[in-house]
């Protein structure tokens, strides 16, 4: 009987924007000649992020390259039916011994829409070869843009996504000295205004598209109250009052314990 040979999917990881933060390995493997690409928008006939993100690096998409639909909804059964029709895309090609290169800005591994795509992939077809290839996720990229380090010794980080609320984002607040925000722009007034009661704008930033030439950095929150911004935008806040030392102090009683 002759072996039926499945494709192998990868998920690439293009980094938050520019073209020089993509990694080498994911750059060789972008111009492969025998591998097939896919990579997300958000309605048919959108503009892919990701895409934009490889053709900037002056990476050649193939002759099969498809846009896979993933829409911006929390609808538990519609995400299921795109997540499903992207699946199925994917494995066309998989099934006829294609890799396919899914592309994805940032990390694949970081609220990644590949997630959901190589799931759903694996539910279909068990035993599909799937590899992610990590890059540079986000809140790096906009820490270095701000030289605001995210955690230093045995300091504490949090990554976010806003719409969990203000009262979840204040109870994180006790135990972390860096809280990472992502997906800010519906939430935006309501988290200025609750940095403003906690003290905490001095010590916070905003940043926009990072690392692309739409690149946008604000240090005074209050000058965004009222603004559109870009769904791809985030706040890296440092909240200097966190009671310190309970780390140091657990680690001498195992220490003298032992």
């Amino acid at each position: 009987m002759t072996e039926i040979l499945h494709g192998r999917l990868y998920g690439v990881s293009l980094g938050p924007g520019d073209p020089g933060l993509i990694t080498r390995r994911a750059y060789e493997i972008l111009q492969r000649p025998d591998a097939d690409w896919a990579y997300p928008v958000r309605r048919k006939g959108d503009a892919s992020y990701a895409l934009q993100i490889a053709l900037a690096a002056g990476l050649t998409p193939p002759v099969f390259s498809a846009a896979l639909v993933f829409p911006m909804t929390h609808d538990p059964a519609l995400l299921a039916g795109y997540w499903q029709g992207a699946a199925e895309t994917v494995l066309e090609r998989l099934r006829a011994g294609r890799d396919v290169l899914f592309l994805a800005e940032g990390d694949v591994s970081t609220y990644s829409t590949f997630i959901h795509l190589s799931r759903t992939v694996a539910a279909l077809e068990p035993g599909i070869a799937i590899q992610a290839l990590p890059g540079v996720p986000s809140f790096n990229a906009a820490a270095a843009r701000l030289d605001m380090p995210l955690a230093d010794s045995d300091e504490t980080m949090a990554i976010i996504p806003a719409g969990y609320g203000i009262a979840m984002i204040e109870r994180v607040l006790a135990d972390f000295d860096t809280l990472v925000l992502l997906k800010v722009k519906p939430l935006l007034d309501d988290l200025i205004d609750f940095l403003e009661r906690r003290g905490l704008l001095a010590t916070s930033a905003f940043v926009e598209k990072a690392g692309t030439p739409e690149e946008r950095v604000e240090h005074d929150l209050t000058r965004l109250r009222g603004e559109r911004v870009n769904y791809l935008s985030l706040l890296l806040v440092k909240n200097p009052g966190r009671p310190r030392g309970e780390l140091r102090r657990g680690c001498r009683k195992k220490t003298a314990a032992a």
